[in-house]
């Protein structure tokens, strides 16, 4: 059985971030393809942010910051790589079924390259244009070992919060930050 990358959402930071977000649970690809021959300048915050960091759901084809990797039968490879296909056909012209499909393989077997970890072994993105082409990293994300008490080691004896009394800092003059104008200027 091969495994591929499944949409995961931790938070609803993916529907404010993306012009369109993944649902929780969707195969996924790279999606870098999506940005073949694009102006990065070109494009608004939420089309960079998928462009940056983004795995393309297939069935929405939304966006999504982690995955994790998920076991897949035969059987849905193949239903995959055909709606995938299909997909590259209505979307973005390719010239034939045949085409299509080998471009929805290629894709998926990157896809499957990813995912030599442990099941539930969470995976990220980053993306940049580098004189003209997409390099991409992929980091893995591992739960931390949990202590006799559950809790992991980092964490086991953390606060929430922390005050610290600073001596000699009562002339420094107050930091403040405009948050209104920094989202029009997002827009």
């Amino acid at each position: 059985m091969s495994k591929l990358p499944r949409t995961l959402r931790l938070d609803p930071s993916d529907t404010f971030v993306f012009e369109r977000a993944a649902e929780p649970g969707e195969w996924a690809v790279s999606g870098a393809f999506i940005f073949w021959n694009v102006d990065p300048d070109a494009l608004g915050p939420k089309h960079r942010a998928a462009l940056r960091a983004g795995f393309l759901g297939l069935s929405s084809f939304g966006w999504s910051t982690l995955c994790t990797v998920t076991p897949v039968t035969a059987e849905e490879r193949a239903a995959i790589v055909e709606d995938l296909a299909a997909r590259l056909m209505q979307a973005f012209g390719a010239p034939t079924m045949e085409d299509a499909r080998a471009a929805a393989e290629e894709e998926i077997a990157f896809a499957e390259g990813l995912c030599d970890h442990p099941d539930g072994t969470v995976l990220a993105v980053q993306r940049q244009v580098e004189e003209g082409e997409i390099r991409e990293r992929f980091r893995t994300l591992h739960a931390r070992e949990k202590d006799a008490s559950g809790r992991d080691g980092l964490h086991a004896g953390a606060r929430a919060f922390t005050f610290h009394e600073i001596d000699g800092d009562d002339d420094t003059p107050a930091e403040e930050v405009d948050l209104i104008g920094l989202m029009d200027k997002d827009r």
